[in-house]
């Protein structure tokens, strides 16, 4: 297996691939169309950090899916490991997961991904690819094997995609609970200096080019 990194560029296609899951085969993005997706990879079944993981994604699903986002696992496993695993979750855990997982036995989608890590032998990172209604990947995120991920952030980013496409606007940091401006969002810069000038009688701000407003 080649474990040269390869990753995919914010703002390009998500790269296509067909892979088993636990709910059947699924083919990206095509699946996902007209959907948000977060693709999400673990390092391994039965792992400490990856149960409490996906135990984390399944017990936000509701809120994922209120944002119309599909979510979908994946790690360098086979289909039978992923099933005995989440058996296992749901009766020792009590989590039900609803979600599907890639079984990527071969490691082809992770390596088309950048997902595996040339010092960590074949287990994926842990990485997390939002991608939009079309397809287009919007964000990366990328934690070491052994840092879980804030799933409550992941949420937090996806509803900040969302808000800024639907609003033109940009989304500060802590959004919607920054220490500077609350909730307000941040208004895109002027684009000359007649703009400029009116910038701070038509909205919040602290100058000309830190304006905000509300949604």
């Amino acid at each position: 297996m080649d474990c040269t990194p390869s990753l995919p560029v914010l703002g390009q296609s998500l790269p296509e691939f067909t892979a088993l899951t636990t709910h059947g085969t699924i083919t990206l993005p095509a699946d996902a169309s007209g959907k948000w997706l977060i693709l999400f990879s673990h390092p391994a079944d039965f792992t400490p950090v990856c149960t409490t993981e996906i135990c984390s994604f399944q017990k936000r699903i509701k809120g994922f899916q209120e944002l119309n986002c599909m979510l979908v696992g994946l790690s360098v496993d086979q289909v039978w490991s992923h099933i005995k695993w989440l058996e296992w979750i749901k009766q020792k855990l009590n989590y039900n997961i609803e979600f599907p997982i890639i079984a990527d036995e071969r490691g082809e989608v992770a390596e088309k991904l950048g997902m595996i890590h040339p010092g960590k032998g074949n287990n994926t990172v842990r990485a997390v690819f939002i991608v939009d209604p079309k397809g287009i990947v919007r964000l990366i995120v990328y934690y070491p094997q052994e840092v879980g991920r804030n799933m409550d952030e992941i949420l937090r980013a996806l509803k900040a995609l969302q808000t800024s496409d639907a609003n033109a606007c940009a989304i500060p940091a802590n959004w919607p609970k920054n220490g500077l401006i609350g909730d307000h969002v941040i208004v895109p810069p002027p684009a000359d200096v007649e703009s400029a000038k009116q910038r701070l009688n038509q909205y919040e701000g602290y100058d000309w080019w830190f304006c905000h407003k509300p949604l």
